[in-house]
């Protein structure tokens, strides 16, 4: 069974790796990008599962998922991610993949999950899937748009109007959109005092 790995975290790549290899049926190959994956894909011979990180450099969110699965004989590919949301793993299901593996997963269900998509499977953890979304019922909350409340967790986990709108795969121009509405709504001039207000209303 051969598999790749891309991933730009080099510990989980190298322990995923021997994971992996530890099972002595399985043949691994690793990329830290995306361009990496495809020329391994398009070179090498064909792969019976390939891993992407979501959130790695060239994926630009299911982008690259779609772009992967077009490559070569169409081979199978699943998401591997720390942080997507079941909306993204069910956009995801949608356009092709094998699955998606939390990068939560126990080493043992790691493996078994590989090669359960290995052999044709679609692969999604039931606990993941069905658990209830977080909604928070706060007065704050209320005053805000689901977007509106992601664009503010962004802001008061410190990160620019580029990472939000990467995280949330909308343009920039939308996030600084989202982010005026919301600075009406909760009463803040700018982008520190908004990610404050929230703090300290305890929102996140």
């Amino acid at each position: 069974m051969r598999v790749l790995i891309a991933d730009d975290h080099d510990l989980l790549r190298d322990t995923l790796v021997l994971f992996l290899q530890s099972q002595g049926d399985i043949q691994t190959s690793t990329a830290a990008d995306l361009a990496g994956a495809c020329k391994l894909i398009e070179t090498g011979e064909p792969y019976d599962l390939v891993l992407l990180d979501l959130n790695m450099p060239g994926m630009n969110g299911l982008e690259g998922l779609r772009r992967a699965l077009a490559l070569g004989d169409g081979q199978r590919v699943a998401l591997l991610s720390g942080e997507a949301t079941r909306e993204i793993v069910e956009q995801a299901l949608e356009a092709g993949a094998a699955g998606f593996v939390p990068k939560t997963l126990p080493a043992k269900s790691m493996v078994n999950a590989v090669k359960f998509m290995a052999m044709g499977e679609q692969y999604a953890p039931i606990d993941f899937m069905t658990a209830a979304e977080e909604s928070p019922s706060h007065p704050l909350a209320d005053k805000l748009t689901p977007r509106e409340l992601q664009v503010l967790k962004g802001l008061t986990e410190g990160k620019s109007n580029k990472e939000i709108a990467r995280d949330l795969e909308i343009t920039e121009p939308t996030v600084k959109l989202h982010m005026k509405t919301l600075y009406r709504k909760v009463g803040a001039a700018n982008r520190t005092q908004a990610a404050l207000i929230a703090r300290e209303a305890g929102l996140f």
